[in-house]
């Protein structure tokens, strides 16, 4: 990275970046009371106040939102006439998953092969970190040009939407010219990217019912219909035979035209095993970023472990499907329930209760704020031009702030390139990213303030 006087205080500032994060990271900030104390959410949102206060923001708040969770709000003014850029992230954090798998422990930053490794590294602890970088170097650097708003999430991971209620409750509090989403990624480690587009999302609980109670298999099976079976044959409805998304009347054709993604790096980066065939049909990015894909998340049935020889009279499932930009979730969810109470078979009683749903996302890639972060990430990446691509993930935040404020640009970047494996065990993040992206967004920040002076 060449070294101008911005890139020159991110790099000295690592070493507190560092320690920074470790102490955010400690917090088991999960936002599921069942399994994480609410006081861990609590201290980290406390901690959240705290650095931007020592920041200088003004109006610092931790928002009672409606999910029980909390988000964390501050105001940097900037100059007389700037235009304001709001910068986001959120520290709550997927569970672990399965601690032993950990190789070091999840909630310990912890520095291996040239990583940090920690849960929240890169989703999205050193996100906020990463917007406390940039503005520490352009106040080292004559200041931030811009007024800046910063609010940091409580509840993103669980999909509670608690933050997006109160934004529509309260819609004067994070108006802005410009929003900086700092919870998406590079393509590539080290290949500067946006993203311009996020699938929706919808979570569906599944229940069937057969009989009145369980039933001795050898005197009742055959005859006596099967709940477990009936559920497995009306998940399978949702695939074809090429594992692709099949919902009647949802269209599952689309095409992506930006930035591929080859098939030998998408197996790698999915650690699929050798021999085992992907699924679906296209391109790899026109799976992931154009078309629509369900996936049974968990089911309840009894474990291999104590299962008695019985017809099973009642079985459920909690399913998800991603909607691609350009087609409404509401719609796809009625889609969806339509097509599974036409495919369960001998007209076994079917329960339906949709849990969590979002919008997919697709930004104005031509707008001026694209062109100032274009320049500021060749400038942060040399010989590196911004990449556009899509994310098959969900962040519906930002169809809520895209509804509240139109007339405001917004972008996406973030730490969670492939190698960070979120949301996965052993999440880490690249110390190299975090200072590149901050030195990009600081430069997106000072090129941004000119833009709207000229």
């Amino acid at each position: 990275m060449s070294q101008n006087p911005i890139a020159e205080t991110v790099a000295s500032l690592m070493p507190r970046a560092k320690q920074e994060l470790s102490e955010l990271v400690a917090f088991q900030s999960v936002a599921d009371w069942a399994q994480f104390p609410k006081s861990e959410s609590e201290g980290a949102a406390g901690w959240v106040a705290d650095a931007l206060r020592a920041e200088g923001f003004q109006n610092v708040s931790l928002l009672d939102t409606p999910d029980g969770t909390q988000s964390v709000y501050g105001f940097l003014p900037g100059p007389e006439g700037a235009p304001t850029v709001l910068l986001y992230a959120h520290y709550d954090v997927q569970p672990p998953l399965d601690d032993a798998a950990w190789i070091s422990p999840a909630f310990e930053l912890t520095e291996r092969d040239g990583r940090w490794y920690g849960r929240g590294a890169a989703d999205c602890k050193g996100g906020f970190i990463m917007h406390l970088l940039a503005l520490r170097a352009l106040k080292a650097n004559g200041g931030v040009p811009v007024s800046v708003k910063v609010i940091v999430e409580g509840s993103e991971e669980q999909g509670t939407g608690g933050l997006q209620q109160y934004a529509e409750a309260h819609p004067e509090l994070l108006t802005a010219d410009t929003i900086v989403i700092g919870d998406a990624g590079n393509f590539r480690l080290g290949l500067p990217t946006v993203t311009a587009t996020l699938r929706g999302m919808t979570l569906i609980k599944v229940k069937i019912d057969t009989l009145g109670g369980n039933l001795h298999s050898g005197m009742f099976g055959g005859v006596a219909p099967d709940a477990l079976a009936a559920l497995i044959r009306l998940l399978d409805s949702l695939r074809a035979a090429d594992g692709s998304t099949t919902v009647d009347g949802l269209a599952s054709d689309a095409v992506w035209e930006g930035l591929q993604y080859p098939e030998a790096d998408f197996r790698a980066d999915a650690r699929v095993l050798d021999g085992v065939e992907l699924i679906g049909e296209g391109t790899i990015a026109d799976r992931l970023w154009a078309r629509p894909a369900v996936t049974v998340l968990g089911i309840d049935c009894p474990p291999v472990v104590g299962a008695t020889p019985s017809v099973h009279a009642s079985a459920g499932a909690l399913i998800s499907l991603r909607v691609p930009p350009g087609v409404d979730t509401a719609e796809a969810i009625k889609l969806l329930e339509a097509h599974l109470v036409a495919h369960t078979p001998w007209q076994a009683h079917l329960e339906l209760e949709v849990v969590g749903q979002g919008q997919p996302f697709q930004a104005d890639t031509s707008s001026p704020a694209y062109a100032s972060m274009a320049a500021a990430m060749q400038e942060a990446y040399p010989g590196q031009e911004m990449q556009v691509s899509g994310m098959g993930g969900s962040i519906p935040l930002c169809n809520t702030l895209t509804s509240l404020y139109p007339e405001a640009e917004m972008l996406l970047i973030g730490l969670s390139e492939p190698e960070a494996q979120i949301h996965a065990v052993n999440e880490s993040v690249s110390p190299q990213e975090l200072e590149r992206l901050s030195v990009a967004e600081a430069l997106f920040l000072v090129n941004y303030a000119e833009s709207k002076r000229g």
